[in-house]
């Protein structure tokens, strides 16, 4: 998936740019609205909907990663998704949205009385780095505050915030703190030596 490759390597303001001429206008459309049948139908008790491959633009048929949020009334209603690039996008935002739906933790099952006041956010995920680092100053310097999504890794136990969590937690250390506690860890275990930091970009777009 091109858009997943080069994300990445491009500034912001490129990325904008490109990114948004890569995942065109029609793919976006065809995913937004894959995950609202999606979202009437898991909510239903139906079986999800299965598109034809000749129905779909290129782009959607490739490896892809991605995390759907609903939010209503501007809160948080579920967020599901996943980092790595396991499926083709489109069965990827399936089940991303049927998870944010029915199995988000936090959060009771979405009803039926709901689904007219329920925006869906998509985001769909670049290729996730290591950053090389020698020291936790060396760390936060390489960070894009605002622009990086994070994933942690230390042991086996996995965390990650998408780059739209900046918005909520603008202080690089204490996103890393976050990040830790939501992996399970002390707020200083981002320091420890063998911690593992990526970072990757998204690109995001929602329901108008």
């Amino acid at each position: 998936m091109r858009l997943v490759l080069q994300m990445a390597q491009e500034s912001p303001r490129e990325a904008d740019q490109t990114a948004g001429d890569r995942l065109a206008e029609e793919a976006k459309q065809f995913l937004l609205g894959l995950a609202r049948r999606t979202l009437l139908d898991c909510v239903a008790g139906r079986p999800a909907p299965e598109p034809m491959e000749a129905d779909m633009p290129p782009i959607v048929l490739a490896p892809g990663a991605c995390f759907v949020t609903l939010t209503r009334h501007g809160g948080l209603r579920g967020c599901i998704g996943r980092i790595k690039p396991t499926q083709p996008l489109w069965r990827a935002v399936i089940e991303a949205t049927a998870g944010a739906a029915l199995r988000d933790p936090r959060f009771p099952a979405v009803h039926g009385g709901e689904l007219a006041e329920i925006t869906i956010e998509m985001s769909v995920l670049g290729e996730a780095k290591p950053l090389i680092y020698a020291s936790p100053e060396e760390l936060l310097d390489q960070i894009r505050l605002g622009v990086d999504g994070l994933l942690l890794t230390l042991g086996d136990r996995t965390s990650t915030f998408l780059p739209k969590v900046w918005k909520t937690i603008p202080d690089k250390v204490r996103f890393l703190e976050q990040l830790s506690l939501k992996a399970g860890h002390d707020r200083q275990a981002w320091r420890r030596g063998e911690a593992v930091v990526s970072a990757y970009q998204t690109w995001d777009f929602q329901e108008t």
